[in-house]
């Protein structure tokens, strides 16, 4: 059996700023009508399926082989530290309490969320599992953006104030972003290896350097959305500036493979930082 800091390790915590920071954000913009209920069942949901999909990717890539050779994190499925099915029941363990929660969030707001939560569950075990996984074709980026940008936010600011709003659809578009150049920049590290293995990331795709382009458009382009808000408080989230270019030097200096690990750790918490900055910033 895995030690507990094993399972810590494969749920990948540098990944989870991008459960946290959707849910951070809409409750902000929801300011005087959050509901803090609300707000930690959304919570409890967006960690549970960001846990539940880095266990699902684990089992499935390991079976396949394709962590075999592999940069970057431990794989608990492809090292032998758990079987695979201890492993994939994990995934739906995680999956279940994000079930659960989300069941408890449609009782209280409107049941078309149930359809929602099963989608984000089909979407969250379908980018490595299945005969035909989606972040094998290139569409994991297409999927976060979805998934841990648009539904997470706007339906964390739904469940607090049944409603959408135009703001509610713009900082789902900067949270999914941030959330997708945590991928971006994983798939930039693996690129070589997953060629080999034929895993067809976007990043395969691309190739290395219009990846690098696609990165720094990513971690750039919320900057210049948040004057959508129309307040000056905005930019507030310039204080986090000093950190992505930090980013972007060490990516464009031609760091490859493990030279990267480290900018996966960075990029969550550049997202981090500044969802609390564009939080705060709502807030005043």
């Amino acid at each position: 059996m895995a030690s507990p800091s094993t399972w810590i390790a494969g749920a990948r915590p540098r990944t989870l700023p991008a459960a946290i920071a959707p849910v951070v954000v809409a409750t902000s913009l929801a300011d005087k009508e959050s509901n803090t209920v609300a707000a930690l069942l959304a919570l409890v949901v967006s960690l549970a399926l960001q846990i539940g999909v880095n266990y699902a990717n684990d089992y499935s890539d390991g079976i396949r082989g394709t962590d075999n050779d592999r940069i970057g994190p431990l794989r608990i499925t492809a090292s032998g530290l758990a079987t695979p099915s201890q492993v994939k029941s994990a995934a739906f363990i995680s999956f279940g309490v994000a079930a659960i929660a989300g069941l408890a969030l449609a009782i209280n707001s409107s049941w078309w969320l149930i359809a929602v939560g099963a989608l984000s569950i089909a979407a969250a075990w379908g980018y490595t599992g299945g005969k035909n996984p989606y972040g094998y074709m290139g569409l994991g980026e297409l999927f976060v953006f979805i998934f841990f940008g648009l539904v997470a936010t706007i339906g964390s600011f739904y469940v607090q104030t049944d409603r959408i709003t135009g703001e509610s659809v713009l900082a789902g578009v900067i949270v999914g972003f941030l959330a997708c150049a945590i991928l971006v920049i994983n798939n930039i590290r693996d690129r070589a290896k997953d060629e080999v293995v034929g895993k067809r990331t976007l990043a395969v795709r691309l190739g290395d350097k219009r990846s690098r382009v696609l990165y720094t458009a990513l971690v750039t382009l919320p900057y210049l959305l948040t004057a959508g808000f129309g307040s000056p408080w905005t930019m507030l989230t310039l204080a986090t500036l000093p950190l992505a270019v930090s980013i972007l030097k060490v990516l464009w200096s031609g760091a490859q493979g493990t030279a990267l690990i480290a900018l996966l750790a960075a990029t969550g918490k550049l997202q981090m930082l500044f969802s609390f900055a564009l939080s705060l910033a709502l807030i005043l």
